[in-house]
Protein backbone atom coordinates (compact mmCIF):
# COMPACT_ATOMS: atom_id res chain seq x y z
CA UNK A 1 0.00 0.00 0.00
CA UNK A 2 2.82 2.40 0.90
CA UNK A 3 4.57 1.59 -2.37
CA UNK A 4 1.44 2.48 -4.34
CA UNK A 5 0.99 5.70 -2.36
CA UNK A 6 4.60 6.69 -3.06
CA UNK A 7 4.00 5.93 -6.72
CA UNK A 8 1.13 8.41 -6.87
CA UNK A 9 3.24 11.01 -5.05
CA UNK A 10 5.86 10.51 -7.76
CA UNK A 11 3.15 10.99 -10.43
CA UNK A 12 2.20 14.35 -8.89
CA UNK A 13 5.88 15.33 -8.79
CA UNK A 14 6.37 14.40 -12.45
CA UNK A 15 3.30 16.38 -13.53
CA UNK A 16 4.71 19.36 -11.62
CA UNK A 17 8.02 18.97 -13.47
CA UNK A 18 6.18 18.73 -16.79
CA UNK A 19 4.47 22.07 -16.15
CA UNK A 20 7.80 23.53 -15.05
CA UNK A 21 9.38 22.32 -18.29
CA UNK A 22 6.75 24.12 -20.38
CA UNK A 23 7.41 27.29 -18.41
CA UNK A 24 11.18 26.86 -18.88
CA UNK A 25 10.82 26.62 -22.66
CA UNK A 26 8.53 29.66 -22.76
CA UNK A 27 11.00 31.65 -20.68
CA UNK A 28 13.82 30.60 -22.99
CA UNK A 29 11.97 31.75 -26.11
CA UNK A 30 11.20 35.09 -24.50
CA UNK A 31 14.87 35.44 -23.58
CA UNK A 32 15.91 34.94 -27.20
CA UNK A 33 13.95 37.98 -28.29
CA UNK A 34 11.23 38.17 -30.90
CA UNK A 35 13.38 38.03 -34.03
CA UNK A 36 15.57 35.13 -32.91
CA UNK A 37 12.62 33.13 -31.56
CA UNK A 38 10.68 33.54 -34.79
CA UNK A 39 13.76 32.63 -36.82
CA UNK A 40 13.92 29.26 -35.06
CA UNK A 41 10.47 28.40 -36.40
CA UNK A 42 10.74 30.09 -39.78
CA UNK A 43 10.86 26.66 -41.44
CA UNK A 44 7.42 25.87 -39.97
CA UNK A 45 5.84 28.74 -41.88
CA UNK A 46 5.16 26.28 -44.68
CA UNK A 47 2.19 24.15 -43.66
CA UNK A 48 3.50 20.98 -45.34
CA UNK A 49 6.86 21.32 -43.59
CA UNK A 50 5.13 21.90 -40.26
CA UNK A 51 3.01 18.79 -40.80
CA UNK A 52 6.07 16.67 -41.61
CA UNK A 53 8.04 18.08 -38.68
CA UNK A 54 5.20 17.02 -36.38
CA UNK A 55 5.23 13.50 -37.84
CA UNK A 56 9.01 13.03 -37.70
CA UNK A 57 9.43 14.56 -34.23
CA UNK A 58 6.74 12.31 -32.78
CA UNK A 59 8.11 9.20 -34.49
CA UNK A 60 11.61 9.91 -33.19
CA UNK A 61 10.67 10.68 -29.58
CA UNK A 62 7.67 8.31 -29.54
CA UNK A 63 5.39 10.80 -27.80
CA UNK A 64 2.80 13.11 -29.32
CA UNK A 65 2.38 14.62 -25.84
CA UNK A 66 5.99 15.84 -25.91
CA UNK A 67 5.70 17.27 -29.42
CA UNK A 68 2.43 19.03 -28.59
CA UNK A 69 3.68 20.38 -25.26
CA UNK A 70 6.77 21.90 -26.88
CA UNK A 71 4.61 23.38 -29.64
CA UNK A 72 2.19 24.86 -27.08
CA UNK A 73 5.05 26.45 -25.14
CA UNK A 74 6.46 27.92 -28.38
CA UNK A 75 3.06 29.43 -29.20
CA UNK A 76 2.63 30.74 -25.68
CA UNK A 77 6.00 32.51 -25.86
CA UNK A 78 5.14 34.14 -29.17
CA UNK A 79 7.82 32.24 -31.11
CA UNK A 80 5.21 30.39 -33.18
CA UNK A 81 1.76 31.48 -34.32
CA UNK A 82 -1.31 29.33 -33.75
CA UNK A 83 -1.76 29.06 -37.53
CA UNK A 84 1.75 27.68 -37.96
CA UNK A 85 1.33 25.38 -34.94
CA UNK A 86 -1.78 23.64 -36.31
CA UNK A 87 0.07 21.54 -38.96
CA UNK A 88 2.67 20.47 -36.39
CA UNK A 89 -0.08 19.31 -34.03
CA UNK A 90 -1.84 17.44 -36.82
CA UNK A 91 1.46 15.82 -37.74
CA UNK A 92 2.00 14.72 -34.15
CA UNK A 93 -1.38 13.01 -34.31
CA UNK A 94 -0.09 10.97 -37.26
CA UNK A 95 3.33 10.23 -35.79
CA UNK A 96 1.92 8.71 -32.62
CA UNK A 97 0.19 5.92 -34.55
CA UNK A 98 3.43 4.15 -35.48
CA UNK A 99 3.91 2.87 -31.92
CA UNK A 100 0.63 0.97 -32.01
CA UNK A 101 1.68 -0.72 -35.24
CA UNK A 102 5.00 -1.73 -33.71
CA UNK A 103 3.12 -3.46 -30.89
CA UNK A 104 1.49 -5.75 -33.45
CA UNK A 105 4.88 -6.85 -34.80
CA UNK A 106 5.39 -8.95 -31.66
CA UNK A 107 2.84 -11.38 -33.13
CA UNK A 108 4.68 -11.85 -36.42
CA UNK A 109 5.54 -15.48 -35.62
CA UNK A 110 1.94 -16.68 -36.04
CA UNK A 111 0.08 -15.80 -39.26
CA UNK A 112 -3.43 -15.67 -37.80
CA UNK A 113 -2.43 -13.80 -34.66
CA UNK A 114 -0.33 -11.37 -36.69
CA UNK A 115 -3.21 -10.65 -39.07
CA UNK A 116 -5.66 -9.98 -36.24
CA UNK A 117 -3.21 -7.90 -34.19
CA UNK A 118 -2.08 -5.83 -37.17
CA UNK A 119 -5.69 -5.25 -38.23
CA UNK A 120 -6.52 -3.97 -34.74
CA UNK A 121 -3.44 -1.75 -34.39
CA UNK A 122 -3.42 -0.08 -37.82
CA UNK A 123 -6.98 1.15 -37.38
CA UNK A 124 -5.28 3.99 -35.50
CA UNK A 125 -3.10 4.72 -38.54
CA UNK A 126 -5.88 4.80 -41.12
CA UNK A 127 -8.33 6.66 -38.90
CA UNK A 128 -5.77 9.44 -38.38
CA UNK A 129 -4.84 9.42 -42.09
CA UNK A 130 -8.49 9.91 -42.99
CA UNK A 131 -8.90 12.69 -40.42
CA UNK A 132 -5.83 14.44 -41.86
CA UNK A 133 -7.08 14.06 -45.43
CA UNK A 134 -10.36 15.73 -44.44
CA UNK A 135 -9.20 18.50 -42.13
CA UNK A 136 -5.77 19.53 -43.40
CA UNK A 137 -6.94 20.93 -46.78
CA UNK A 138 -9.88 22.64 -45.09
CA UNK A 139 -7.60 24.16 -42.47
CA UNK A 140 -5.25 25.50 -45.14
CA UNK A 141 -8.11 27.44 -46.75
CA UNK A 142 -10.60 28.36 -44.02
CA UNK A 143 -8.71 27.70 -40.72
CA UNK A 144 -11.69 26.27 -38.77
CA UNK A 145 -9.50 24.74 -36.04
CA UNK A 146 -7.71 28.04 -35.47
CA UNK A 147 -10.99 29.95 -35.37
CA UNK A 148 -12.88 27.45 -33.20
CA UNK A 149 -10.05 27.13 -30.68
CA UNK A 150 -9.77 30.92 -30.48
CA UNK A 151 -13.51 31.29 -29.93
CA UNK A 152 -13.47 28.60 -27.24
CA UNK A 153 -10.51 30.16 -25.44
CA UNK A 154 -11.98 33.68 -25.55
CA UNK A 155 -15.35 32.34 -24.43
CA UNK A 156 -13.86 30.59 -21.41
CA UNK A 157 -11.96 33.68 -20.34
CA UNK A 158 -14.84 36.09 -21.03
CA UNK A 159 -17.29 34.03 -18.97
CA UNK A 160 -14.88 33.89 -16.05
CA UNK A 161 -14.54 30.09 -16.17
CA UNK A 162 -10.78 30.57 -16.37
CA UNK A 163 -8.86 32.92 -14.04
CA UNK A 164 -7.01 35.99 -15.24
CA UNK A 165 -3.38 34.78 -15.38
CA UNK A 166 -2.08 38.14 -14.22
CA UNK A 167 -4.01 38.00 -10.95
CA UNK A 168 -4.86 34.41 -10.22
CA UNK A 169 -2.53 31.74 -11.56
CA UNK A 170 -1.48 29.21 -8.93
CA UNK A 171 0.25 27.11 -11.57
CA UNK A 172 2.64 29.85 -12.64
CA UNK A 173 3.25 30.85 -9.04
CA UNK A 174 4.07 27.28 -8.04
CA UNK A 175 6.45 26.69 -10.94
CA UNK A 176 8.13 30.11 -11.02
CA UNK A 177 10.96 29.20 -8.55
CA UNK A 178 12.07 26.29 -10.74
CA UNK A 179 11.66 28.23 -13.99
CA UNK A 180 13.55 31.25 -12.65
CA UNK A 181 16.23 29.01 -11.18
CA UNK A 182 16.94 27.28 -14.49
CA UNK A 183 16.99 30.60 -16.34
CA UNK A 184 19.42 32.14 -13.82
CA UNK A 185 21.78 29.14 -13.97
CA UNK A 186 21.86 29.00 -17.77
CA UNK A 187 22.33 32.76 -18.03
CA UNK A 188 25.21 32.64 -15.53
CA UNK A 189 26.94 29.71 -17.24
CA UNK A 190 26.24 30.44 -20.90
CA UNK A 191 25.79 34.21 -21.04
CA UNK A 192 24.06 35.30 -24.24
CA UNK A 193 23.46 31.66 -25.18
CA UNK A 194 21.59 31.15 -21.92
CA UNK A 195 18.08 31.34 -23.45
CA UNK A 196 18.98 28.70 -26.05
CA UNK A 197 20.27 26.35 -23.36
CA UNK A 198 17.13 27.08 -21.35
CA UNK A 199 14.99 25.88 -24.28
CA UNK A 200 17.09 22.72 -24.67
CA UNK A 201 16.86 21.93 -20.93
CA UNK A 202 13.08 22.43 -21.01
CA UNK A 203 12.67 20.17 -24.05
CA UNK A 204 14.84 17.43 -22.52
CA UNK A 205 12.92 17.71 -19.26
CA UNK A 206 9.59 17.28 -21.07
CA UNK A 207 10.94 14.23 -22.90
CA UNK A 208 12.23 12.63 -19.70
CA UNK A 209 9.13 13.42 -17.65
CA UNK A 210 6.70 12.08 -20.24
CA UNK A 211 8.72 8.90 -20.60
CA UNK A 212 8.96 8.18 -16.88
CA UNK A 213 5.41 9.33 -16.24
CA UNK A 214 4.19 6.82 -18.82
CA UNK A 215 6.23 4.00 -17.26
CA UNK A 216 5.07 4.83 -13.74
CA UNK A 217 1.41 5.16 -14.70
CA UNK A 218 1.64 1.90 -16.59
CA UNK A 219 2.80 0.16 -13.41
CA UNK A 220 0.09 1.83 -11.34
CA UNK A 221 -2.78 1.65 -13.79
CA UNK A 222 -2.29 -1.13 -16.32
CA UNK A 223 -4.30 -3.67 -14.31
CA UNK A 224 -7.11 -1.23 -13.70
CA UNK A 225 -6.91 0.00 -17.29
CA UNK A 226 -7.27 -3.55 -18.58
CA UNK A 227 -10.32 -4.07 -16.36
CA UNK A 228 -11.96 -0.84 -17.54
CA UNK A 229 -11.28 -1.49 -21.20
CA UNK A 230 -12.28 -5.15 -21.31
CA UNK A 231 -15.49 -4.31 -19.44
CA UNK A 232 -16.35 -1.55 -21.93
CA UNK A 233 -15.31 -3.20 -25.19
CA UNK A 234 -18.08 -5.09 -26.93
CA UNK A 235 -20.81 -2.99 -25.36
CA UNK A 236 -22.06 0.32 -26.78
CA UNK A 237 -19.46 1.89 -29.10
CA UNK A 238 -19.65 5.23 -27.33
CA UNK A 239 -19.10 3.61 -23.94
CA UNK A 240 -16.01 1.93 -25.38
CA UNK A 241 -14.89 5.30 -26.77
CA UNK A 242 -15.38 6.96 -23.38
CA UNK A 243 -13.37 4.17 -21.75
CA UNK A 244 -10.53 4.75 -24.23
CA UNK A 245 -10.59 8.47 -23.44
CA UNK A 246 -10.64 7.88 -19.67
CA UNK A 247 -7.86 5.30 -19.61
CA UNK A 248 -5.61 7.38 -21.88
CA UNK A 249 -6.22 10.47 -19.75
CA UNK A 250 -5.23 8.52 -16.65
CA UNK A 251 -2.18 6.82 -18.17
CA UNK A 252 -1.27 9.69 -20.53
CA UNK A 253 -0.35 7.19 -23.22
CA UNK A 254 -2.45 6.03 -26.14
CA UNK A 255 0.18 3.32 -26.58
CA UNK A 256 -0.75 1.81 -23.21
CA UNK A 257 -4.43 1.84 -24.15
CA UNK A 258 -3.68 0.17 -27.46
CA UNK A 259 -1.09 -2.31 -26.15
CA UNK A 260 -3.56 -3.53 -23.52
CA UNK A 261 -6.06 -4.57 -26.20
CA UNK A 262 -3.91 -5.67 -29.15
CA UNK A 263 -2.98 -9.00 -27.45
CA UNK A 264 -6.71 -9.72 -27.05
CA UNK A 265 -7.15 -9.09 -30.76
CA UNK A 266 -4.20 -11.32 -31.61
CA UNK A 267 -5.71 -14.12 -29.52
CA UNK A 268 -9.06 -13.72 -31.25
CA UNK A 269 -10.87 -12.65 -28.08
CA UNK A 270 -11.64 -9.17 -29.42
CA UNK A 271 -12.19 -8.07 -33.01
CA UNK A 272 -10.64 -4.99 -34.66
CA UNK A 273 -14.15 -3.57 -34.92
CA UNK A 274 -14.56 -3.76 -31.14
CA UNK A 275 -11.20 -2.05 -30.56
CA UNK A 276 -11.90 0.69 -33.12
CA UNK A 277 -13.94 3.04 -30.84
CA UNK A 278 -11.47 2.61 -27.97
CA UNK A 279 -8.66 3.70 -30.26
CA UNK A 280 -10.33 6.93 -31.33
CA UNK A 281 -11.30 7.65 -27.73
CA UNK A 282 -7.60 7.36 -26.89
CA UNK A 283 -6.95 10.12 -29.44
CA UNK A 284 -8.98 12.50 -27.29
CA UNK A 285 -7.49 11.34 -24.00
CA UNK A 286 -3.94 12.05 -25.09
CA UNK A 287 -4.68 15.79 -25.56
CA UNK A 288 -5.25 16.67 -21.91
CA UNK A 289 -1.62 16.87 -20.77
CA UNK A 290 -0.92 19.72 -23.18
CA UNK A 291 -4.09 21.48 -22.02
CA UNK A 292 -2.96 21.24 -18.41
CA UNK A 293 0.59 22.31 -19.24
CA UNK A 294 -0.69 25.37 -21.12
CA UNK A 295 -1.49 26.99 -17.79
CA UNK A 296 2.25 27.25 -17.10
CA UNK A 297 2.46 30.05 -19.66
CA UNK A 298 2.56 33.46 -17.97
CA UNK A 299 0.73 36.65 -18.94
CA UNK A 300 -2.83 37.17 -20.12
CA UNK A 301 -2.21 37.30 -23.87
CA UNK A 302 0.43 34.57 -23.96
CA UNK A 303 -1.51 32.26 -21.66
CA UNK A 304 -4.60 32.58 -23.83
CA UNK A 305 -2.78 31.88 -27.08
CA UNK A 306 -0.91 28.94 -25.53
CA UNK A 307 -4.20 27.49 -24.33
CA UNK A 308 -5.68 28.07 -27.78
CA UNK A 309 -2.92 25.94 -29.33
CA UNK A 310 -3.68 23.16 -26.86
CA UNK A 311 -7.38 23.38 -27.71
CA UNK A 312 -6.52 22.85 -31.40
CA UNK A 313 -5.42 19.29 -30.60
CA UNK A 314 -8.54 18.55 -28.57
CA UNK A 315 -11.00 20.05 -31.07
CA UNK A 316 -9.31 18.31 -34.00
CA UNK A 317 -9.83 14.90 -32.43
CA UNK A 318 -13.40 15.69 -31.34
CA UNK A 319 -14.34 16.97 -34.81
CA UNK A 320 -12.74 13.88 -36.37
CA UNK A 321 -14.98 11.63 -34.27
CA UNK A 322 -18.07 13.54 -35.38
CA UNK A 323 -17.15 13.48 -39.08
CA UNK A 324 -15.65 9.99 -39.37
CA UNK A 325 -17.23 7.83 -36.68
CA UNK A 326 -20.68 9.36 -36.26
CA UNK A 327 -21.34 9.53 -40.02
CA UNK A 328 -22.08 5.91 -41.11
CA UNK A 329 -20.58 6.33 -44.59
CA UNK A 330 -17.06 7.06 -43.38
CA UNK A 331 -17.01 4.87 -40.28
CA UNK A 332 -16.02 1.58 -42.01
CA UNK A 333 -13.16 3.10 -44.05
CA UNK A 334 -10.32 2.86 -41.46
CA UNK A 335 -11.39 -0.66 -40.47
CA UNK A 336 -11.52 -1.81 -44.12
CA UNK A 337 -8.07 -0.35 -44.85
CA UNK A 338 -6.54 -1.86 -41.71
CA UNK A 339 -7.87 -5.34 -42.41
CA UNK A 340 -6.74 -5.26 -46.05
CA UNK A 341 -3.23 -4.12 -45.07
CA UNK A 342 -3.11 -6.93 -42.51
CA UNK A 343 -4.11 -9.52 -45.11
CA UNK A 344 -1.42 -8.30 -47.51
CA UNK A 345 1.25 -8.06 -44.80
CA UNK A 346 0.64 -11.65 -43.66
CA UNK A 347 1.45 -12.90 -47.15
CA UNK A 348 4.33 -10.46 -47.71
CA UNK A 349 5.87 -9.43 -44.40
CA UNK A 350 8.32 -7.03 -46.04
CA UNK A 351 5.36 -4.81 -46.92
CA UNK A 352 4.73 -3.76 -43.32
CA UNK A 353 8.37 -2.76 -42.86
CA UNK A 354 8.27 -0.81 -46.13
CA UNK A 355 4.99 0.81 -45.07
CA UNK A 356 6.38 1.98 -41.72
CA UNK A 357 9.63 3.37 -43.10
CA UNK A 358 8.10 4.97 -46.20
CA UNK A 359 5.06 6.57 -44.56
CA UNK A 360 6.48 7.68 -41.23
CA UNK A 361 10.10 8.53 -42.11
CA UNK A 362 10.94 8.77 -45.81
CA UNK A 363 7.84 10.63 -47.03
CA UNK A 364 7.91 13.43 -44.42
CA UNK A 365 11.70 13.77 -44.70
CA UNK A 366 11.43 14.03 -48.49
CA UNK A 367 8.78 16.76 -48.26
CA UNK A 368 10.99 18.81 -45.91
CA UNK A 369 14.00 18.45 -48.22
CA UNK A 370 12.01 19.31 -51.35
CA UNK A 371 10.49 22.43 -49.77
CA UNK A 372 13.92 23.51 -48.53
CA UNK A 373 15.48 23.03 -51.96
CA UNK A 374 12.68 24.58 -53.98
Amino acid sequence: MWTRALGWVAVVGLIYLLICAVGIISRGFRGLGGDAAHAMFAFAGDAWVGLCVGVLATVLIQSSTTTTAITVSAVGSGALSVRDAVPIILGANIGTTVTCTLVALTFVGDRDEFRRALGASTIHDFYNFLALAIFFPIELVWHPLERASGALTNGLYDTGWLPDPNRFNFVSAATRPVVDGVRDVTTHLAGTLGPLFTIVIGALLILAVVRYLGKLLKLLMVGRARAILTAAVGRNSYIAMAAGTAVTTLTQSSTITQSVLVPFAGAGILTPGQIYPVTIGANVGTTFTALFAAFAVEGTATAKIGLQAAFVHLLYNVFAIVIIFVIPILRPVPLWCAEHLANIAVAHKWIIATYLVAVFILAPALVIVLVAVL
